[in-house]
């Protein structure tokens, strides 16, 4: 989460200065939801709702038994999980799929190796998706005497498609496939112009989100509509998508409800007019995080802290005087409501809220002997806070630190630590001390994705927070140690985001450090990353990708 100040339209509107102190504010954008995420099931509903869940339950029997039919056909079998993996349901078959891939992984050698299908063959190395170390020389097959991937592969578009997808989960020294990844990006680009309707829709797609990078629910939600118009498409299987689409849907408005009344109690909008009010986008980020109706509990647990550390940036970034954020900091350091009398007013209701939610979790986690997890909850979240006090010092003395001394500060400040580390929080039993002990240790799977965050965020949004007054970005602070050009910086950036995807792709290969639904959190927080950032700021300036992103995964079943 990289939570930076900004004015809500990106325009480059003055700081204003209020009366007796030195104070920065933007004119945020207010809220687009309203009161409209604030809404109650009927009776009615909980009986419809009851009649669905038993169909489901009926659906998922019957796409257990096609899916172990299917093992008599590998390559089938493959297609299916696939299918049940982009329709959003893979998580009622974790099991089931998981023994299917590791059968396959095992006998891949024996299964159908004269298969030259190119998209059979991509296919079954994106098995890497769930941690299988498929290599890469299964794709030598379709390279010439030179090494380059043969011209006659360009006509077959699903075949490129397939390895577009699979490019992205090279790892470092895989030539190979980073020459695939050029090939088909090229090729793919020249030809979306000229394909049919349906092909050209899902090329299109690829080249903006391939798989890698998507949130599972948007991406659901988009393959339902191309899965339906397959001709071969499996009925109950599609049925069962729509149908979990819309009760998970269900589910997510229930909780966001409730997140939303939470916050209209706390009346932020109005006491702390400054700050952004994000809730709904907060809950949406944190959604992409972890989805399924087993971690409810984490969602909420991870809304409320985004919601928080959101007000604190805001808080550090553009209104505290430094002499108030000094005692700011020293109140967050003790953790103590008696540190609250030194506060201004509005810092209190910021300082309450904040130690109200750590309290809820406390109080949650004790039930359950879990206890020592708040521990590393409320570390992060004050290592989050002397990251944004040590930028806000920067800010007010006017220093450009070398680019080395702001990436130390920085991927503090960015956020993913505090919400990879929470993230566990809500997690159950999976989540071992151990598994903190691992989180908090900056593994190299944290550090990337951090790295990445950082990078993603300062190159989409320094230009209109430099135009405001802020603390100088990793383009600032690159540019002038290195006396580069800002187009230079933006192709040396995006090289090592690259790279850092390549660092993820390596660490989510078995054997992993931690078990695969750990590694998921941080590989989803690089996901929305991704998503919210790619095009600009859209969570400080919501626009119509976050709208429309909002709407279908929230508002908009599927019919």
């Amino acid at each position: 989460m990289v939570l930076i100040l900004a004015t809500s339209n990106g325009s480059s509107s003055a700081p204003v200065a209020n009366p007796g102190t030195n104070r920065r504010t933007a004119n945020y954008q207010p809220s687009i939801w309203g009161n409209s995420f604030i809404v109650s099931n009927t009776p009615e509903d909980e009986i419809t709702l009851a009649h669905k869940e038993q169909q489901l339950e009926d659906l998922k029997e019957v796409v257990i038994r096609e899916l172990i039919a299917a093992a008599s056909h590998p390559l089938e079998q493959l297609k299916f999980i696939d299918a049940v993996q982009r329709l959003g349901v893979a998580y009622h078959f974790e099991k089931e799929i998981e023994e299917a891939l590791q059968n396959t992984y095992d006998n891949y050698h024996c299964i159908d190796d004269i298969n030259d299908d190119l998209y059979d063959v991509a296919l079954r190395f994106r098995l890497r998706q769930q941690g299988f170390n498929i290599s890469c020389d299964i794709f030598n097959k379709f390279t010439d005497e030179r090494g380059r991937f043969k011209e006659a592969l360009i006509s077959d578009v699903r075949g490129m498609l397939g390895l577009y997808e699979a490019a992205h989960l090279r790892v470092h020294g895989e030539d190979i496939l980073a020459k695939a990844l050029a090939f088909t990006t090229t090729h793919l680009k020249a030809m979306v112009e000229s394909l049919g309707y349906h092909l050209a829709e899902q090329v299109a797609h690829a080249l903006n989100r391939p798989i890698r990078k998507g949130l599972e629910r948007l991406e659901a939600r988009w393959y339902i509509s191309v899965y339906q118009d397959e001709a071969f498409h499996d009925k109950t299987l599609l049925e069962l998508g729509k149908l979990d689409f819309n009760l998970v849907q269900s589910l997510h408005k229930e909780e966001l409800s409730n997140l939303a009344r939470w916050w209209k109690e706390l009346d932020f909008a109005t006491k702390l007019p400054f700050a952004r009010d994000r809730l709904v986008e907060g809950y949406f980020w944190m959604h992409g995080v972890y989805f399924e109706p087993q971690y409810l509990r984490g969602r909420r647990i991870l809304t409320k802290v985004i919601a928080m550390t959101s007000i604190l940036d805001d808080i550090h970034d553009a209104y505290g005087t430094p002499e108030e954020l000094k005692l700011f900091i020293e109140a967050i350091e003790r953790w103590d409501i008696n540190s609250i009398n030194q506060l201004p007013e509005y810092m209190k209701l910021c300082y309450v809220a904040l130690l109200d939610v750590y309290k809820e979790i406390e109080e949650e986690m004790e039930k359950e002997g879990n206890q020592y997890r708040v521990h590393y909850a409320k570390e992060v979240m004050k290592n989050q806070v002397r990251a944004y006090f040590a930028e806000a010092k920067w800010l007010h003395e006017e220093h450009v630190p070398a680019f080395e001394e702001y990436m130390r500060v920085a991927l503090a400040s960015s956020g993913y630590c505090l919400l990879a580390t929470t993230s566990f929080v809500g997690m159950g039993e999976i989540a071992t001390k151990e598994a903190f002990d691992w989180v908090t240790s900056d593994p190299k799977i944290m550090s990337s994705s951090n790295f990445i965050t950082r990078l993603m965020d300062d190159i989409k949004s320094h230009k209109f927070e430099q135009k405001r007054g802020h603390v100088a970005s990793a383009v600032e602070c690159y540019m002038k140690q290195y006396g580069v050009s800002e187009e230079q910086v933006y192709s040396e950036f995006r090289k090592q985001i690259e790279n850092a995807w390549l660092d993820i792709n390596q660490e989510c290969l078995k054997p992993t450090a931690v078990s695969m639904p750990l590694l998921a959190r941080l590989l989803n927080l690089t996901r929305t990353m991704d998503v919210i950032y790619k095009e600009q700021d859209s969570y400080t300036h919501v626009g119509k990708v976050m709208r429309d992103n909002i709407a279908s995964v929230f508002i908009n079943a599927v019919i």
